[in-house]
């Protein structure tokens, strides 16, 4: 038996149409799936951690001014206690005409209610001391600062004399001052 000779088949010869029919139906296959788009997923996740440290506006910090308004003059924010949320530490003093007002340092958190103001939840440095902060920082979870003082009430409360680097650290669920560096006459 010998291979009969193949019939001559017409439709297996392309031609300009058969290009022209096939990029018309990917067209609409491709149109057709842009319009057609998956629901919203509807999976939750956990809240993600606060990334951001409460501000001082609203904050009731323990200052006494003679009806004025104490006043934040130097800020710093950090993560104090491992928790990922930061917290904030302000310098607060009352505002004086003149001479140096002692300052407080207070670290501050968030609100207990999501709309409420931010708390102080520590006291680093009370104005009881009589000294005022000219350097303030966070860094690896710990508060330094540089305080001002006097050596004693003889001296004017303008020209402080004594100069001091403080460092403070969360430890054991409270805030610990390092061992004093010894205060230095400026």
């Amino acid at each position: 038996m010998q291979p009969s000779a193949l019939p001559d088949l017409a439709h297996t010869r392309t031609r300009p149409v058969h290009w022209l029919a096939t990029a018309t139906a990917m067209a609409a296959v491709v149109a057709a799936a842009g319009f057609l788009q998956p629901d919203n997923a509807t999976a939750s996740q956990a809240a993600p951690h606060t990334t951001t440290a409460p501000g001082t506006t609203g904050a009731v910090f323990p200052l006494q001014c003679d009806g004025a308004k104490p006043t934040v003059v130097k800020q710093a924010a950090g993560d104090l206690d491992g928790d990922d949320s930061p917290e904030t530490v302000a310098v607060v003093r009352c505002p004086a005409g003149s001479g140096t007002p002692p300052s407080g340092i207070y670290v501050l958190t968030r609100a207990a209610a999501k709309s409420g103001p931010p708390r102080v939840v520590a006291t680093l440095l009370d104005p009881a001391l009589e000294q005022s902060v000219t350097d303030l920082a966070v860094q690896d979870g710990d508060v330094t600062a540089t305080l001002l003082g006097y050596t004693d009430d003889a001296v004017p409360r303008c020209c402080p004399d004594v100069q001091e680097k403080a460092k403070w650290h969360w430890q054991g669920g409270k805030f610990l001052r390092s061992a004093q560096v010894e205060a230095q006459s400026m």
